[in-house]
């Protein structure tokens, strides 16, 4: 199994795993060996596209020198662009798209004794549920709960609405159910996540909200963190602020995927929040929450987006100060509102605009690191160093798995998952170094 893409997709890759592993399928993690090879695919951007693409064609490889006779191509890329795959790649013996992924073993049942190309694309409504089994991929201390499925802000760069359906709430007691399942094998820190977590119980009958969840999870015994990912921010509340301060298991992190700061480019982005109000929101999380450390993710390169719009972004990002951020070339995607709109962008500007972005948080994700010396901070152990073994590695809980810096440590000992003090005694522009206090 390869998975690309987001976390969100992860998790329909485990549902996979663990719905073969059951059916007695061996999972294994040598390409060469594999009689059956899923790729589960991104499509959210033109690199992603491509990423899924170029991971197609050097697996489909393995049908000569390896032991694969069934190639499966599932996710996003197969559920958007069924036809032209089907045409293009008859290497793919089955596409699945984003709703048929829980029947992976009856598919592959049904492909026995057929040498047809086989096609599962229905309408991306499904939602799993907790009779389905997952396999936690992910290192045993930590893993991704994923607490509903698709997408209602419809902006108008992004195809994830016509990709996954609607904003669909998984029921409450399913997750917390499956929280208590996945911290009974070990895990640590739950990372909170869909496209919208702040959506969470909007489209149920009671008065559940993200809020009600993170409490429950909150008294889940041998649960030591819960990180929220992806939290629009005309969703965060009052009390969701609170709660974020006051409990001591929720990360003081967040997640705050803004995109832009200039009027216009968000009204064209069919954001719901202006600039003054995401300003407002920053500091007044940083006035409630002192010690959070906010991440963000910025598109550059928007059609329409002015050198005086640039600039204002520019000067949003130096005031802010985010411990962490992203930024995305605006992708012409076709099917969105914006592929159609005027004034595209050139790709010579857009990449000039993300260095430029890049290069200042760089500076600013220093300076923010500098300021963490000398204090302690929870550091979860994840192993030796990748430069040395000499080095245990970790993270703290301001930073995120896979997306954020690590800790290197150089003083002290523990096993792998521990979560210890940690002094931090140096930094690097997005790295940590520090030693374990007694």
């Amino acid at each position: 199994m390869v998975s690309l893409g987001c976390p969100k997709n992860l998790v329909d890759a485990e549902v996979m795993l663990e719905v073969l592993s059951k059916q007695e399928y061996e999972i294994t993690t040598d390409e060469k060996v594999a009689d059956v090879i899923i790729v589960n695919t991104c499509s959210f951007i033109k690199e992603a596209k491509q990423e899924s693409i170029d991971a197609i064609l050097d697996l489909a490889e393995r049908k000569h020198d390896g032991r694969c006779h069934t190639l499966i191509v599932s996710g996003c890329l197969p559920q958007r662009y069924q036809e032209e795959l089907a045409r293009e790649l008859p290497e793919v013996d089955i596409f699945i798209g984003t709703g048929d992924y829980p029947r992976i073993a009856e598919i592959l049942a049904e492909k026995t004794g057929t040498e047809d190309q086989l096609r599962y694309i229905g309408d991306p409504d499904y939602i799993y549920d907790e009779s389905l089994p997952r396999l936690n991929s992910s290192p045993a201390w930590y893993s991704y709960l994923k607490i509903g499925e698709g997408c209602s802000n419809c902006c108008s760069y992004c195809i994830i609405p016509q990709l996954r359906g609607p904003y669909r709430s998984r029921p409450l007691e399913a997750l917390v159910a499956e929280a208590e399942r996945l911290v009974a094998r070990g895990v640590k820190e739950i990372n909170v996540i869909s496209q919208d977590i702040t959506r969470y119980g909007s489209d149920m009958d009671d008065d559940t909200t993200l809020e009600t969840l993170i409490r429950r999870l909150a008294a889940i015994d041998g649960l030591r963190w819960i990180r929220l990912l992806y939290a629009y921010p005309d969703g965060i509340s009052d009390g969701l602020i609170a709660l974020i301060r006051d409990e001591p298991k929720v990360c003081k992190y967040l997640d705050i995927p803004i995109q832009h700061i200039s009027d216009p480019v968000l009204k064209a982005m069919k954001r719901r929040s202006n600039g003054q109000q995401i300003r407002d929101l920053i500091a007044k999380l940083r006035n409630e929450i002192p010690d959070i450390a906010l991440r963000t993710s910025l598109i550059v390169g928007f059609p329409g987006e002015t050198v005086d719009d640039f600039a204002g972004l520019m000067q949003f990002v130096e005031q802010s100060q985010f411990d962490r951020l992203g930024v995305f070339c605006y992708s012409r995607e076709e099917g969105t509102p914006a592929a159609a709109m005027p004034e595209q962008v050139s790709e010579r500007i857009k990449r000039e605009r993300y260095r430029k972005l890049m290069r200042a948080q760089a500076r600013l994700s220093f300076r923010r690191n500098r300021t963490l010396i000398g204090k302690t901070e929870q550091v979860i152990v994840e192993g030796y160093s990748e430069e040395t073994e000499l080095l245990l590695k970790g993270r703290s809980s301001r930073q995120a798995p896979d997306i954020d810096g690590q800790v290197y440590i150089t003083a002290g000992t523990a096993d792998v998952g521990d979560i210890v003090q940690l002094r931090i005694t140096d930094s690097s522009d997005y790295d940590l170094i520090g030693e374990i206090v007694d």
